[in-house]
């Protein structure tokens, strides 16, 4: 993106200088006068006058000459410099040039992005009301459902609430207070919230995700600690194994939970599972990182593989729990191995290494009616925008000004926001696989989390390379 889609510059422009004092003061109407009247003549003046009036007793008509002519030279020039600074002071500041128009084809500014997400948002909610459940305003997963009505579910909601409180509400077309309604309306008969595809059973990622967004609309805190509870209580490694195995669960609830209630006694448990289930890398001088799986599995027999996309979701969970918890020198270490490893990615192009590829694992649970079947989330990855966020945490930031690779930094940095820019149309996010478009219902084409990712990458990368111009400053 270029620094005008970001908005980098001024953020307005300096209006015209009052006017001027009439006259202007005694010195300056000299000045001027001395300027019109023209450095020449007044040095010539000078050069006549000082011949006239030089004593006799100084060494001959050469010397008055040379005296006298240096003097008229040395007059002219001050007379002229006067008259120079004199103009550009009464000028006033110098206009700012505009930015250059975008090419026609060239993607909009950020502004207009975000002014294009929301006006799709606003257009494609959806407004049911269900018999049972009162009226719901929310969204779907996909903001373009192909398998029949459109109804807003749990996850899809908490994620446009997101939006929203990013985007900020400059109109009624969408409101908060709607949506808050709408997913405590879809708590789950027992409490918390669960995909659409996990059924009646409430699950901590979803459950996490949407307190997560509860509390940052404002939700009752009374009302948050009741489900908070109920999260804490069913996310046991006796009660759900399976998730308390896997990095982007783990990492999920992590966040959700540090929202919600930021001290709550499992975040710290969570964190240090976390941080014990990181791997040495010998590919990247051994530096610490993170596969889909914190414990590999008994019967596998190759061993768990390096993940960007599970490296930077573990690095943004342990950053966020480092600046509510702080941290020891373990959970320092294990988090500064993760921001480094991410800085070593050998490839030259980073805004198409494999570091960014999009990628999909299934979260496997036995269904809870029926132990000889599983539940099957199938769950997305828009890595390209995890990777961003990594970066750009304070703790990444800091690693890379102490390691003295900032240049590294930036490169992948800009690789991986170039990379969340192209995926973008009109401020929404595409799910592609090889370039390709899904055409099938079985995939979303427009899934609103990867919009949520999007936009919020943008604009945090956004707000870090603002700097302000210094001649807006207030003097």
């Amino acid at each position: 993106m270029s620094q005008q889609q970001l908005g980098r510059g001024p953020l307005r422009v300096p209006g015209p200088p009052g006017p001027a004092t009439p006259g202007g003061s005694p010195p300056t109407r000299f000045v001027g006068w001395l300027g019109r009247f023209g450095c020449v003549a007044a040095g010539y003046a000078v050069f006549q006058f000082l011949f006239g009036v030089l004593p006799d007793s100084i060494d001959g008509e050469p010397a008055k000459y040379l005296i006298s002519g240096l003097s008229g030279f040395a007059t002219a020039g001050m007379t002229w410099l006067a008259a120079a600074l004199l103009r550009a002071r009464t000028a006033g500041p110098a206009a700012l040039t505009a930015p250059a128009p975008l090419a026609p084809n060239a993607p909009g500014p950020l502004p207009q992005v975000f002014t294009s997400a929301y006006d799709t948002l606003a257009a494609q909610i959806a407004v049911v009301d269900d018999p049972v459940r009162g009226r719901l305003v929310g969204w779907p997963h996909s903001l373009q459902e192909l398998d029949g009505p459109a109804r807003p579910t749990s996850l899809a909601t908490a994620y446009g609430l997101h939006i929203v409180l990013d985007l900020g509400v400059p109109d009624g077309r969408l409101h908060t207070g709607d949506l808050i309604d709408t997913l405590w309306r879809l708590r789950l008969q027992g409490g918390g919230w669960s995909a659409r595809s996990q059924g009646s059973v409430a699950r901590p990622e979803v459950t996490a995700m949407v307190l997560g967004a509860l509390a940052r609309a404002g939700a009752s805190r009374e009302r948050l600690a009741d489900e908070v509870a109920r999260c804490e209580a069913g996310f046991t490694r006796e009660l759900d194994g399976t998730g308390r195995a896997l990095t982007h669960v783990v990492t999920t609830v992590m966040r959700g939970l540090l929202r919600a209630a930021p001290d709550a006694p499992t975040v710290p448990v969570l964190r240090g599972a976390l941080v014990d289930g990181a791997l040495s890398d010998p590919q990247r001088q051994h530096r610490r990182c993170w596969s889909h799986r914190l414990s590999p599995l008994p019967w596998v027999g190759h061993p768990a593989q390096p993940s960007a996309l599970h490296t930077a979701q573990a690095v943004v969970a342990l950053d966020r729990a480092a600046r509510v918890l702080g941290e020891g020198p373990v959970e320092r270490s294990a988090r500064e191995d993760g921001v480094r490893w991410l800085l070593a990615c050998p490839a030259t192009a980073h805004d198409s290494c494999t570091d960014l590829a999009h990628l999909r694992e299934e979260v496997r649970r036995p269904h809870p009616d029926d132990s000889s079947h599983h539940e099957v989330l199938n769950v997305r990855h828009f890595t390209a925008s995890w990777i961003v966020r990594a970066l750009l945490t304070p703790g990444a930031q800091e690693i890379a000004r102490q390691d003295g690779v900032e240049d590294a930094w930036r490169d992948r940095l800009n690789g991986a926001v170039a990379a969340v820019w192209a995926a973008q149309t009109d401020g929404i996010w595409s799910w592609s696989r090889d370039g390709a478009m899904f055409t099938t219902t079985e995939e979303m084409r427009q899934p609103i989390w990867m919009t949520y990712q999007g936009l919020s990458a943008l604009r945090a990368h956004a707000v870090w390379m603002y700097q302000p111009d210094p001649r807006t400053r207030p003097v």
